[in-house]
């Protein structure tokens, strides 16, 4: 990748990262001050698939300049690129959230729920139903992570296959760039670009019928928590680099 592309790659992503930031006050405050006000939870998290979505085009964008770029993304940390799935969160992540939030809820509030005085949050009132259509949609998404991954696993393994393999095996002297090996490494990459997108459609798919199945009052806690925990995730691996030396201290977003 060209430093210009580098550059703006990262950028993009910084810029969502920013986002999701800003996000995550608003969600706090609504959550905080205006709990009961289910028109604003709606236009909030509204706006968060708004901004899900618009880096979700731009990085597709950029990534036909070079999809490698996205499986290893050197604006991450090693830890964290340990945990992705095709340059991104597994959607069905969001179901194990969605169960583990419902039972450290259902834990603390105890006493409140028997009582009948606490209510509105994911696991204070996750209905039969609901819990019904989530699983129906948690099988659903696994199914086509399953079926994705197989893709992803194809394409690598299409390194030791025709047409890569040969060309390699026929060079006079390894390494070496020629016309053959741009055509072959290109048609490689979008195909790569290919599963990217369909990733990136699985999870938008699967965060908006989360949202449509959860109340805005639970969408909106979903969101929280969701949020609370990539940004996590991505700092924690800038302290762990740090750590190690592998960063410097002011390189972490």
């Amino acid at each position: 990748m060209a430093s210009g592309d580098r550059k703006e790659s990262k950028c993009c992503f910084k810029e969502w990262m920013e986002a999701q930031e800003r996000d995550l006050t608003e969600l706090l405050q609504a959550l905080t001050v205006e709990p009961e006000n289910i028109e604003q939870l709606k236009q909030l998290a509204g706006k968060c698939i708004t901004h899900f979505e618009d880096y979700i085009e731009k990085r597709n964008k950029l990534a036909h300049k070079d999809i490698s770029a996205y499986f290893a993304p050197d604006w991450c940390s090693p830890w964290e690129n340990s945990l992705v799935w095709i340059a991104g969160c597994r959607p069905s992540l969001f179901f194990r959230l969605i169960y583990a939030l419902s039972g450290s809820e259902v834990e603390s509030n105890l006493t409140k729920f028997l009582r009948g005085t606490k209510n509105g949050y994911l696991g204070e009132v996750m209905s039969s139903t609901q819990l019904v259509m989530v699983n129906a949609l948690q099988s659903k998404t696994i199914s086509e992570e399953e079926r994705l991954t197989m893709r992803l696993a194809a394409l690598q393994e299409d390194i030791a296959d025709q047409p890569i393999a040969m060309i390699a095996k026929g060079l006079s002297k390894v390494g070496e760039m020629n016309e053959e090996v741009e055509k072959a490494l290109d048609d490689h990459g979008q195909h790569m670009v290919k599963l990217l997108e369909e990733a990136d459609e699985l999870r938008m798919n699967t965060m908006k019928e989360v949202l449509k199945i959860l109340t805005p009052l639970q969408g909106v806690d979903f969101l929280v928590a969701s949020k609370k925990l990539h940004l996590c995730v991505h700092r924690w691996g800038r302290q762990r680099d740090q750590k190690h030396g592998r960063v410097e201290s002011d390189e972490g977003d």
